[in-house]
């Protein structure tokens, strides 16, 4: 069990940051918080060290894609303070039309893969990113892949029907 508690977590990062982050909830005790692109560098950094917090572990930055939601880009930051044995998880939303938000790297070093990793398949532009550009994809490819903005299959497709498989 880990040495500071969800409840005391959120009352020092509410000691600090009062307005400026909603709490989403705690699935399976994974506190979750949502706050706005112009909050994110300052509660990460606060996160980060802060001595009774310490969460010195960025574990993941991605993001998601809700396309029926007015900010349909969520960029997700998992946190880990080894020291308390505790998770965070942060949340921002942006629009679909300025999917701008600032760089963890300055914050920590590994945020640099991750962040272009979350670039080449949502799009998200980190800004202040030292090295913005593609990682796994081709360099050329002009959409994002992991943006639910292409139907799934080709509904001409003929080789799907159900009477090719008995039914």
């Amino acid at each position: 069990m880990g040495k500071i508690t969800n409840e005391e977590l959120l009352q020092k990062i509410s000691g600090r940051f009062q307005d400026q982050f909603t709490v989403v909830g705690e699935p399976y005790g994974l506190l979750t918080l949502e706050t706005s692109g112009e909050q994110i560098i300052d509660l990460l950094t606060y996160l980060k060290n802060e001595p009774v917090l310490q969460f010195i572990y960025l574990t993941d930055i991605t993001a998601i894609h809700y396309p029926q939601q007015e900010k349909q880009i969520g960029v997700i930051y998992h946190l880990h303070s080894l020291v308390n044995n505790v998770r965070i998880r942060l949340k921002v939303f942006l629009t679909d039309s300025d999917v701008h938000i600032p760089t963890a790297s300055s914050i920590w070093n590994g945020a640099n893969w991750m962040e272009r990793e979350t670039y080449d398949f949502f799009g998200v532009i980190f800004d202040g990113h030292p090295d913005l550009r593609r990682i796994l994809n081709v360099d050329d490819m002009t959409a994002f892949p992991m943006r639910k903005e292409f139907p799934l299959e080709d509904p001409n497709r003929v080789d799907k029907k159900d009477y090719f498989f008995g039914r």
